[in-house]
This record gives structure tokens, C-alpha cells and sequence, in this order.
């Protein structure tokens, strides 16, 4: 008799344990488009993630579009990912809980390629406290037949760059150049070398940010403009920067 109940108790105690154990660690929220020609970047994009989810020990819900962005979801979640999502088609209301989630830093944000599409688009008008949260930018112009280049980071102690080799090479991007750097607002993280374009081409901006962090949020934040093609995630240094930044972003200590 004794034996059995020793035997359960066992089982009750390894059972609450690994139970307790598998609580994830933080949980994040990913907004992607579910329709144009960013869907492939961003269906290889979640298959990634949950897997680094799995081995990271948080936990990641997908979201396509802001209907559902609001003060109480957000309050859910200790990191808010912008997988190629632009900045305009939101309602009021999702923009004032997004902009409180931001300033109060509630919690952590990272933003990829699409988010900085500032200006009017769609019928829709530019979101100008977006534009001054990416650097007071607005979009100009992009690359649309690709190329490849090599990317210089110039914070190589950032936590968002620490065990990436400088420079690394993106293979295919459609790389945007705005109205003006965002330099003069933002930190700089990355920047890429507009002389390795290969091919070559004449759509070039001169100071080229392409990875930065507005500190003057509460936030901790940060854009990384590489996000069309799915083939980015067969890039390691790609993969070690979103790895990196998703932890560092949330205030988490990766397990």
C-alpha cells in the first residue's frame, strides 16, 4: 500500500515539475500580411519561429491584421513582432494601443521590411507618429529587380549583433531608400554598402540604414529592413540577428 502511494506521489511531483518546467518564459505576437508577394517570406518566417519557440520556451501566436490589437491583448504579451505588415490600414483604436504599448514600454517590438512603407498607400494615409518612431522617414523608392550586398554593422557589442560577422551578405533584396537617414534619430545597428550591390544598380540613398533602434521609446525596439524573400532564413547571420533581437527585445535571457 505504501509502495503505491509513494509511486503516485512520484508521479504527481515529476508531473507538476515538467509541467512547470514547459510554462513558456514569455509570450510574443506576430502580425503578418495573409495575402501579396510577402506570404512566402512570411509562412517560412512562423515555421522558424515556432520551432525557436519550442527550443527558446516561449510561446508565439500569429495574428493578420490589427482588428484585434487593443490595450488588453497587448497586456498579454511581452514582445509584438511586425512581419512584413505596413504602417497604415489600423484602426484608431489599435493605433492609440499600439502607440501607449510602445511609449510605455510594455513591452518589446521588432519590425521587419514592410513596416517602414511611410506615405500614402492604398487610399490610406501616412501614420506620422510611425514615421517619427522609424526616424521621421518616409518611403521613396526600392529596388524591385534585386540584388545582393553586403551589410557592415556598426555596433558590433549591440545585443542584437553579437556573434554575427561583419560584414555579412544579404543574397536577394528589394532594398528601400527613403526621403532621407534615419541616422540623426535613431541608433544605427547595421548599414548596408551600396557599392557591393550586385548587380549594380543606380537606386542608391548614400547613408543606408538598415537595421536600428529608436531609444527614445521605452521600449526596446528594432527594424531590420531584410524581409522579402523566405530564402533569408537559410542565412545564418539572418537567423542569428532575429534570434537575438527577439530575446534582447522582451528582456529575456534565452534558456
Amino acid at each position: 500500500m505504501k509502495s503505491t502511494l509513494y509511486l503516485l506521489l512520484f508521479v504527481l511531483i515529476f508531473t507538476g515539475s515538467k509541467a512547470y518546467s514547459q510554462k513558456p518564459a514569455f509570450r510574443v505576437v506576430a502580425l503578418s500580411e495573409d495575402k501579396g508577394h510577402h506570404v512566402a517570406y512570411s509562412e517560412r518566417a512562423k515555421v522558424w519561429l515556432k520551432e525557436l519557440a519550442e527550443t527558446g520556451h516561449f510561446q508565439i501566436d500569429f495574428i493578420n491584421n490589427t482588428s484585434s490589437i487593443h490595450e488588453k491583448m497587448l497586456s498579454q504579451y511581452q514582445l509584438f513582432i511586425q512581419l512584413d505588415y505596413p504602417p497604415y490600414n489600423w484602426s484608431d483604436a489599435s493605433k492609440a494601443a499600439f502607440k501607449n504599448y510602445i511609449e510605455q514600454g510594455k513591452g518589446g517590438w521588432i519590425g521587419f521590411h514592410h513596416a517602414t512603407l511611410l506615405g500614402e498607400f492604398d487610399g490610406f494615409p501616412m501614420w506620422p507618429w510611425f514615421s517619427d518612431f522609424m526616424g521621421g522617414i518616409r518611403y521613396k523608392n526600392y529596388i524591385a529587380t534585386f540584388v545582393s550586398a553586403k551589410v557592415n554593422i556598426e555596433e558590433t557589442k549591440h545585443p542584437v549583433m553579437m556573434g554575427i560577422e561583419s560584414p555579412f551578405l544579404i543574397e536577394k533584396e528589394e532594398w528601400y531608400i527613403y526621403d532621407k537617414s534615419p541616422r540623426t534619430n535613431v541608433k544605427v545597428l547595421a548599414s548596408v554598402d551600396e557599392a557591393t550591390y550586385s548587380p549594380a544598380s543606380a537606386i542608391k540613398m548614400g547613408d543606408h540604414p538598415v537595421v536600428w533602434t529608436n531609444e527614445k521609446m521605452k521600449a526596446r525596439n528594432v527594424y531590420i529592413f531584410m524581409g522579402h524573400s523566405p530564402l533569408l532564413f537559410d542565412n545564418a547571420a539572418y537567423t542569428k540577428m532575429f534570434s537575438n533581437a527577439i530575446f534582447w527585445a522582451a528582456q529575456k535571457d534565452r534558456n
